[in-house]
């Protein structure tokens, strides 16, 4: 099944966390918090404005995003586990280090 979300909505699929803590410790499953931190799976085409012009959205598919901690509806497509969230939920884009070096 194919799921594409409506107006400013996005599909982001949680990234995994470390299951160890800097010192080695283990963190059991059942301790450890949900990411506030993932990837976006699909997206809207974007809000409409009050003249009903389409806005585009500020992520694209692909962006790792942060959201937060009650961000969105939890939702299983396929087996896979995916948070829907409206646009203004996600507080910024995460780079890596390295994808800003070779944008320089």
């Amino acid at each position: 099944m194919k799921f594409h979300p409506l107006h400013d909505r996005v599909a982001v699929k949680r990234v995994a966390e470390e299951t160890k803590s800097k010192g080695g410790i283990i963190i059991p499953d059942t301790s450890q918090e949900k990411p506030m931190e993932g990837e976006i799976v699909a997206c809207g085409p974007g809000a409409r404005d009050e003249s009903g012009k389409v806005v585009p959205l500020d992520v694209k598919v692909g962006d790792r995003i942060l959201f937060g901690k009650w961000s969105g509806s939890e939702v299983t497509i396929d087996g896979v586990e995916l948070l829907i969230m409206k646009e203004s939920d996600i507080m910024g884009i995460v780079t890596s280090a390295a994808a800003v070096k070779r944008a320089a």
